[in-house]
Formats: structure tokens, sequence, C-alpha cells
């Protein structure tokens, strides 16, 4: 038996949930470590930004999950869900400590957003995400149909949205918030490639089909 197929193996016995209490309880985590001096002399600050790289690794993680089942055969694809609607939940953590303890004075809050285009393309971001969150079970599949793969597509320009918000908070380019844009641009890049291969698969095999019947 492969590496891969030992992992697919162990992915398969692992329940759902305990991705869900390791993911809800990685924030409470961070917090204990800025509650206990553990992030520097800007807890809040260093609070904040840790739990939006949380959160854009996680989108980053729910992108690869078909790259990586099509290419190396890793078959993650019952946790991606789980992935999704914990990225939510970081994103909305990582915006209640910005606003709750962070800005603090709601009147700031609409002037930030407006003013700092760095805010306004977070806010963008996380206001896609929530109909993918509401979405984000078994009762709206169904009812949904085919319009509820067409919605989660969104989860595209949500991906950018965040690389850009991320490399956009530093005053510098850092190279890291770089880094997680381009892995962003390489995953998209590879689906449009996907997706073009499959039109010109299906173009093919229906001219084919024409000269068979003619």
């Amino acid at each position: 038996m492969s590496l891969v197929d030992r992992i697919n193996a162990a992915a398969r016995k692992m329940p759902v949930w305990g991705l869900y209490v390791a993911g809800a309880l990685w924030p409470a985590w961070l917090f204990y470590l800025a509650a206990s001096g553990g992030m520097g002399a800007e807890p809040v600050k260093a609070l904040e930004h840790e739990l939006g790289r949380l959160a854009l690794k996680a989108l980053i993680l729910g992108l690869c999950v078909t790259p990586l089942r099509a290419m190396t055969g890793l078959n993650l694809i019952r946790f991606r869900r789980a992935i999704g609607v914990l990225t939510f939940y970081f994103v909305s953590v990582h915006l209640l400590v910005w606003l709750v303890l962070d800005v603090q004075i709601l009147s700031e809050i609409w002037k930030d957003i407006l003013k700092r285009p760095y805010i306004t393309i977070g806010m963008a971001a996380f206001l896609l995400m929530v109909p993918l969150a509401i979405t984000s079970n078994n009762w709206s599949v169904r009812k949904l149909g085919p319009r509820w793969r067409k919605l989660h597509r969104l989860v595209y320009p949500i991906a950018i949205l965040g690389g850009v918000h991320f490399v956009m908070i530093g005053k510098t380019w850092e190279k890291d918030a770089l880094l997680y844009l381009a892995i962003i641009l390489a995953l998209l890049g590879w689906r449009v490639m996907q997706t073009a291969k499959k039109r010109r698969n299906r173009e093919h095999g229906a001219q084919v089909a024409r000269r068979s019947a003619s």
C-alpha cells in the first residue's frame, strides 16, 4: 500500500466532527497566547493578524482539495465542506477582533471601511462568504440543485480578495503575503486550465459523434 493509500485510509476513518473541534479550539489557543503575553507588545494587532493568516491558510487548503486528488490521488473531499465552514469561522473571529478589540468605536468602523482599501476588500470578501456559509448544508444542496455549485464558485473571487487583502495589510511587500497570493492564483489558474481542457474534450467528442452519425 502506497503512502497516499494509507493517508486516504486514515482519512476515511477520521470523523469530520474532529476537524470541527480542532478548528474551533484553534482561535481559543490564539486568544490565550494574546492574553498571556505570548504575542508581544501589541497583542490585539498580533491576534488580529494571526487569525487572518489562519483564515487564509484554511481557504487555500480548501482550494487544494481538488488539485491534490487529481494530481496525487490524495482524497480529502469529505473534509472540504468542514474546511469551508471553518474558514468562515476564522474570518468571522478575525473580523470581531478588529471590531471589538481594535477599533472599538462604532462610528470609526464605517470610516475605516470607506477610507482604507484593504479593509474595503476584506469586507467584500466576508460578505461574499456569508451565502456560502449559510448554504453549507445538505438541505441547501438538495434545495438549490445545480445552482448550489454555481453559488459556491464565489470561493474563487473570495480567495483573490482575501489574498489581496493580506498583501495590502503590510506596509511593505511581505514575502509570505505575496507567496499566499501566488499560491491562490496558481490554484485558480489550474482550475481554469482544467475547465478549458474539459470543454475541448467535450467539443472533440461532439465532433466525433457527428462524424460517426454522418
